[in-house]
């Protein structure tokens, strides 16, 4: 874990050259199974995860490849729901290491040896479809070497603008960049800016785009802390389904999971509406509109940029009654903590900063002065258990404490 970390003194680079030449290296193990490549700025993670849990109730062996962990790099690389072992990680990471020292000038960043074990792992462990979601952007994230059969872009909103771009057109541009000739699209609703270019995209690959909102349709019919039960209606079928997933926001990503698996369907892989329905009960994805305690009401969420933030709140106002609310907040140095602070104020009665221990997250007196500025009055804690601590003790049972802020 030392070793990929100390890549990053290489930075973040972008580009495919590197990742080719590792995959060349090892004889190009992207290209021997099926893949599903997923990009966007808001909901990958999860629309990937329900992919996993269906494809693995159909009786698939899938692999899922996503980021950033939670708590153990081990949760980034799986196969049918089981993380990687610390022993895999260990023999993996040797074996790229010595690889890379061959290649002349390689210098690969952690992204693209993380990449290329991924790669090799699914290969070796000989699944039959992977699940792939960017790091970050698409174009030239290392991924894009995947040769997908699917690829999905989620709702694309401001977020990463000092390497993608400053405006939505530019963003939505490295996202369309995974969509390669001849494949399918499925892509959720978008602004008319962000539509527009990825459907230029399409046309330029002359591949077919599968549009939510417009061939993919939901209803959500009910919800309580349990889960959510709802509609989901395509061109092909309609869908009755529940998942433990929250939030309204997880009915879009359910939409593009469900477009995803009916071209693979029909592409000849053995999917059926059972499988959907029992792939989607059990889906597990930790911190999304997760329910923690019920007295007080406490959700943790990692919403990460002012369109995320948002879509959280408006869930949980349009799902729950609570007398006051209280947030718990801390972020990346590279958020955009001043247009979340403004709307976070609007929410809560009380908000808590504080600073995780990953190294690029914002120091809690950067966190408070940008909250400041955005005319917003916060406590701080020495770290997030505290900020917890805080809010637990100020809550009352009909309260509610939101945890949110970069993953």
């Amino acid at each position: 874990i030392n070793y990929l970390y100390d890549l990053q003194k290489f930075g973040t680079k972008f580009g495919l050259e590197n990742i080719n030449r590792l995959m060349i290296a090892f004889e190009n193990p992207h290209e021997k199974f099926l893949s599903i490549h997923v990009a966007g700025t808001n909901g990958k993670g999860s629309t990937s995860s329900i992919l996993s849990s269906v494809l693995y109730a159909s009786g698939l062996r899938v692999g899922l490849f996503t980021s950033p962990h939670l708590v153990s790099f081990t949760e980034r690389i799986r196969i049918n729901g089981q993380e990687i072992t610390e022993k895999e990680v260990i023999e993996l990471a040797d074996e790229i290491r010595k690889t890379a020292e061959d290649i002349e000038n390689l210098n690969p960043t952690f992204f693209e040896v993380v990449t290329t074990m991924s790669m090799l792992y699914f290969e070796r462990k000989l699944v039959d479809i992977a699940v792939i979601e960017t790091g970050m952007g698409g174009r030239l994230d290392a991924t894009n070497v995947a040769v997908p059969d699917v690829c999905i872009i989620t709702s694309i909103s401001m977020d990463h603008t000092q390497v993608l771009g400053d405006t939505l057109e530019q963003i939505s541009a490295e996202k369309a960049g995974i969509i390669k000739p001849d494949c399918d699209v499925i892509c959720a609703p978008q602004q008319p800016r962000t539509q527009k270019v990825i459907e230029a995209r399409c046309h330029e690959m002359q591949a077919c785009l599968i549009l939510g909102g417009r061939d993919l349709t939901w209803q959500l019919l009910t919800s309580d802390l349990r889960g959510q039960d709802f509609m989901i209606m395509s061109r092909l079928n309609d869908y009755k389904l529940h998942m433990p997933l929250l939030g309204d926001f997880q009915l879009e990503n359910a939409a593009l999971a469900v477009g995803a698996l009916e071209t693979l369907m029909k592409k000849g892989v053995n999917i059926s509406i059972r499988d959907i329905a029992r792939g989607f009960s059990t889906v597990r994805w930790p911190v999304r509109m997760q329910v923690l305690q019920t007295s007080p009401l406490l959700i943790a969420d990692g919403a990460h940029n002012m369109y995320s933030i948002q879509t959280i709140i408006d869930s949980i106002r349009r799902h729950y009654t609570y007398s006051r609310a209280f947030v718990v907040f801390g972020a990346s140095m590279d958020k955009d903590i001043r247009g979340m602070a403004r709307i976070l104020s609007t929410f809560a009665d009380g908000i808590f900063l504080a600073r995780s221990g990953h190294p690029r997250a914002a120091e809690v007196a950067i966190l408070k002065q940008e909250f400041k500025d955005a005319g917003v009055q916060t406590d701080t804690g020495k770290d997030v258990t505290d900020c917890i601590a805080d809010a637990l003790t100020l809550a009352s049972e009909n309260d509610i404490i939101l945890v949110t802020g970069s993953l």
